[in-house]
């Protein structure tokens, strides 16, 4: 073993979290390194998750509204069709150019990247086994564990990445399915059964628990399946998987549902159950680093494991599995190295949901709010009232409020609609100022804009919108 480099930092993972601590620490004036075993930085959400599924579906957008509603807008096609090779190589190529951004930001900031897969020894010493045999050595004067989270497999239904596929698997299908089973109505089954949906496959999706996307907010959940059905997406909520087999081609999988068994004849199966915190190249028990109950690592509001001068970040600490948490998370961990006095706070934190209409969340939902005894009021303004959207073809979908009955302070706010992922926004940036509906709803909004669609509901909340 070679002697050991010196560094301030060493983080273990380059993904959102991982890279991003990387950079944040390096301009605080740390030296930094970052292992990643991949080819590419960048981790699962730059390669596999977040951005490739993105374009394919962007691509698939622009494919239906050929398709189906260009006409509306006096723009006619003869032989409308696409060439899966380009789209799949459009997706590779945005994959590309922010894995390559990744390490241009890298070089720029003087961060070095150790290409292996690291592992964490006691005395936050770290190892690092390149591709090629070869070994290197760090001795971190602290460390981020940033080292992401798995797809949960079926017991009875492993991962070939040929029929029965991860999130990976359901990015690179070489041909449009004839029958794609989406077993999870989760963000990520919906987000991908809508790209081959889209592209004419039949697809069906599996959810065990009554609903689509279990824990949002049920009025949004009740808007979005009924939107998503008129789609096409066959969804069967309340149906268990009690079995499944491959034979060739097929993947024959048995549900039950209200004591009624049918089993199901698929070409693909893409199983999409939820994700699991990933300790490649980690140790707990002979590090001695306390775990929670769902195995993943435990951290305080500032990060810090119960190991001194040892971090954990992202995924691998568990809660939401969100890129944008990791990377938040990755700049709090580096920042209280650095010597700030900060600390974490998930209040503010918005979840999206790429389907098209969009879904986008911060805050709680109204079940959550009943839950917690509060009193409280809502307000609620739809699309279909709103004349940008009304210009745009885009009348579907609704802003809802939930403010605090005798404060005004905004507990939770809930869009389903076109560009629900940029509309959030404001509402996030109130919510870190603790702010009110009064708030949003006397601030001015250009029109026409998508964006008066919340100032409409947040003044829904006052009983004072003006379109409706």
């Amino acid at each position: 073993m070679p002697d050991k480099q010196l560094a301030d930092v060493v983080i273990i993972g380059g993904g959102p979290g991982g890279y991003v601590a990387a950079i944040r620490a390096a301009q605080l004036g740390l030296a930094t390194v970052c292992v990643e075993m991949d080819k590419t930085l960048g981790g699962t959400c730059v390669n596999i998750g977040c951005i490739p599924s993105k374009a394919l579906l962007t691509s698939s957008e622009h494919y239906e509204f050929a398709r189906l509603h260009a006409a509306e807008h006096g723009v006619t096609f003869e032989g409308v069709s696409f060439d899966l090779a380009t789209m799949m190589k459009r997706k590779d190529s945005v994959v590309a150019q922010n894995t390559k951004g990744i390490e241009y930001l890298f070089r720029k900031n003087g961060i070095e990247w150790a290409k292996g897969r690291g592992t964490l020894k006691a005395g936050k010493v770290v190892e690092v086994s390149a591709a090629d045999g070869s070994t290197s050595s760090y001795q971190a004067r602290n460390v981020i564990i940033a080292t992401g989270s798995v797809p949960v497999e079926l017991p009875f239904l492993k991962f070939d990445e040929e029929r029965i596929l991860s999130n990976d698997g359901a990015l690179r299908i070489p041909e449009i399915p004839k029958h794609l089973i989406v077993i999870g109505g989760g963000v990520i089954g919906l987000e991908l059964g809508s790209v081959w949906r889209r592209l004419g496959a039949k697809v069906t999706v599996i959810e065990l628990l009554p609903s689509i996307l279990p824990g949002n907010d049920a009025e949004i959940i009740r808007e979005a399946d009924k939107i998503f059905r008129k789609q096409g997406l066959d969804i069967r909520a309340g149906t268990r998987v009690v079995g499944a087999r491959r034979d060739g081609n097929h993947v024959l999988i048995d549900v039950e549902k209200d004591g009624s068994a049918e089993t199901l004849d698929a070409d693909y199966v893409l199983v999409s159950i939820g994700r699991k915190s990933s300790l490649t190249g980690i140790d707990p028990a002979a590090l001695d680093l306390t775990l929670g109950k769902h195995g993943e690592i435990a951290v305080d509001a500032q990060m810090r494991t119960n190991l001194p001068n040892v971090f954990a970040i992202g995924d691998a600490v568990g809660g939401k599995l969100l890129a944008h948490k990791a990377e938040e998370e990755g700049v709090i961990a580096a920042e209280v190295i650095g010597g700030h006095d900060v600390q974490m706070d998930y209040r503010s934190m918005p979840s999206v949901v790429y389907t098209w209409p969009e879904i986008a969340t911060v805050g709680l939902a109204e079940h959550e709010v009943k839950e917690s005894g509060s009193k409280y009021k809502v307000g609620r303004f739809p699309f279909s009232a709103n004349g940008r959207a009304r210009t745009m073809a885009e009348t579907t979908g609704l802003v809802k409020f939930i403010a605090d009955a005798t404060t005004d302070e905004l507990l939770g706010c809930h869009i389903i609609g076109a560009n629900a992922s940029d509309l959030i926004q404001e509402v996030v940036l109130a919510f870190e100022y603790r702010g009110s509906s009064e708030d949003i709803g006397m601030t001015v909004h250009s029109h026409p804009t998508l964006s008066e669609t919340v100032k409409e509901a947040a003044l829904g909340v006052l009983g004072r919108s003006i379109h409706i």
